[in-house]
């Protein structure tokens, strides 16, 4: 999956925003009456709310994706340099330790 557009984050905000405006005018609509429209404004939520929950489905993926693939480069550099890793990862390790003994 490719990265998350600019189009497509602005498209996934404006379906979250939908989506809670619907609410509201549901909340609104059951408050005095249950009639027709109050069934048409149910069909309206529910398919907002499938349309964010698709669009955050696609946004996890992509996520796990980039965070695959950054783990992958991490364990290629990792056995390309084992040594220089294990310098990084002592001085880390000795620049927390040092952090956490000051307080």
């Amino acid at each position: 999956m490719s990265e998350l557009t600019s189009a497509q984050k602005d498209k996934l905000m404006a379906d979250l925003q939908l989506v809670m405006a619907d609410a509201e005018a549901l909340l609104s609509a059951t408050a005095d009456d249950a009639s027709a429209g109050v069934s048409e404004l149910r069909h309206r939520v529910a398919a907002s709310l499938s349309r964010a929950k698709n669009g955050l489905l696609e946004t996890q993926a992509a996520v796990i994706d980039r965070a695959k693939a950054a783990a992958k480069a991490t364990d290629g550099y990792v056995h390309e340099n084992p040594w220089k890793s294990v310098g990084i990862a002592a001085g880390v390790g000795l620049l927390l330790g040092m952090l956490i003994g000051r307080r």
